[in-house]
């Protein structure tokens, strides 16, 4: 299972619908996800560019998106955008792969010699 970053924006239609029928649109979502085998983890209000930010746990990108797609194909949204997560443990693994990959940067030094 890994973690998704969801950032989403209302259409004035949208935030107009809510006004004219108030109720928790978390509680909506849950269901979805949870069906796609994901979780709603936490989910926030936000102001800004994005209305909402929200953490969703999924077992893989495909089922990340199946609800970022639907969330999209309702009409109320401007913008969802889904990003995926690495938890420390996961950038620690990472970097230590990183280090061991044998990868050789491309040296300033390097550089100046094709211009």
């Amino acid at each position: 299972m890994g973690y998704y970053l969801l950032q989403i924006s209302y259409t004035p239609e949208g935030w107009a619908a809510l006004v004219k029928n108030p109720q928790n649109r978390f509680e909506k979502v849950r269901p979805a996800m949870e069906k796609v085998g994901g979780k709603l983890v936490q989910a926030f209000f936000a102001f800004g560019e994005y209305d909402i930010v929200a953490i969703g746990e999924f077992p893989n990108n495909s089922a990340a998106a199946s609800i970022a797609i639907a969330l999209a194909a309702g009409g109320a949204l401007k913008s969802c955008k889904t990003t995926p997560l690495l938890t420390v443990e996961e950038t620690m693994d990472a970097l230590f792969k990183a280090q061991e990959s044998g990868y050789q940067p491309l040296t300033k030094q390097a550089m100046e010699v094709r211009a």
